[in-house]
């Protein structure tokens, strides 16, 4: 099974009932919304508009009556996912008392893979997002994070003020063809992305502090592409990743960053599991995502990461 076709399983296995669903190409305010109250959070799924597009989201928010505008932490998910990828951890920062916003990446999702590669459009869509949350009230402005994983990580560095040079892509992919980035890079060229005069990447001095895990295309920001960064970063790196192996990806993004960021290894952890746990059966149809890495605990980990993510956020925020 392709890693598209793994993760359209992850997600549709995830995603609410389909008389639930909105439609994607339903006008904003025409979304339909469905509120899942489970004691202390709750959770509503609509659409922002993205030009002529329409962006799915997912915003869980604590389900007691706010007092105040709260934090918001938005969320861009890896490469072939969507929306509802890191649940366990948007729903634990809602318990927390923030408010939490997730996105489905336009052409990089389990539907669509068509502009897998088109990754400007990454951060100015998480940029659209915090725009909207903004606009709807009860977020303070001045509080605002962002978490990313895999892709998600390239993106929210991106938009927190980081500035990739995608002219190194052809090197990295010259000598290490058969690694993810680089068999997804040839199934999908980057087109008209990786020269020096292109247009200025997205970014959005609202977010003040940032957690990425096991960041996609750490070496594009090699050796200041993010010195514009002085906000807050918690860094995660899996120690078994064989996805963006070791040391083309984290270690990049470490040395980069000006201000020392909160690294975590975690010893033994595969790429994939920065995502939750898998049910029993979702595992026998998501092998690739859900497999168990080798004497590695994900469901014990997750309690742990998300833990540290609400703890980062606290601090930071």
């Amino acid at each position: 099974m392709s890693l598209s076709a793994t993760l359209a399983a992850v997600l549709l296995a995830a995603a609410p009932p389909a008389t639930a669903s909105p439609s994607p190409l339903a006008a904003p305010q025409a979304a339909s919304q469905t509120a899942l109250n489970a004691d202390t959070v709750t959770f509503t799924r609509r659409t922002i508009p993205d030009g002529d597009v329409a962006v799915e989201i997912g915003v869980w928010a604590p389900a007691e009556a706010l007092i105040g505008p709260r934090p918001l932490v938005v969320i861009s998910h890896g490469n072939g996912g969507g929306y509802r990828g890191h649940e366990d951890t948007a729903r634990a920062l809602a318990a927390a008392g923030f408010i939490v916003a997730s996105l489905t990446h336009t052409g990089d999702n389990w539907r669509d893979q068509s502009a897998a590669t088109d990754i400007a459009r990454r951060p100015r869509q998480l940029s659209l997002l915090i725009a909207a949350m903004v606009a709807d009230g009860g977020v303070d402005p001045d509080r605002i994070g962002a978490f990313g994983f895999s892709a998600g990580g390239f993106t929210v560095l991106t938009a927190a003020g980081g500035e990739p040079d995608l002219r190194k892509v052809a090197d990295h992919c010259r000598l290490h063809p058969g690694f993810f980035d680089c068999r997804l890079i040839a199934a999908h060229p980057i087109e008209g992305q990786a020269t020096a005069d292109r247009a200025p990447w997205a970014h959005d001095a609202r977010i003040k502090a940032i957690v990425v895990a096991a960041p996609a295309l750490g070496f594009t920001f090699a050796p200041d592409g993010l010195a514009a960064l002085g906000q807050p970063v918690q860094l995660w790196q899996a120690g078994s990743d064989q996805v963006l192996p070791a040391p083309f990806y984290v270690e990049p993004v470490r040395a980069a960053l000006h201000r020392p960021p909160e690294f975590h290894p975690v010893p033994g952890a595969g790429h994939f599991d920065f995502l939750p746990p898998c049910s029993p059966q979702l595992a026998a149809s998501a092998p690739l995502i859900c497999a168990a890495t080798p004497g590695f605990d994900r469901a014990a980990f997750h309690d742990r990461f998300n833990a540290d993510i609400v703890r980062f956020f606290r601090e930071t925020l």
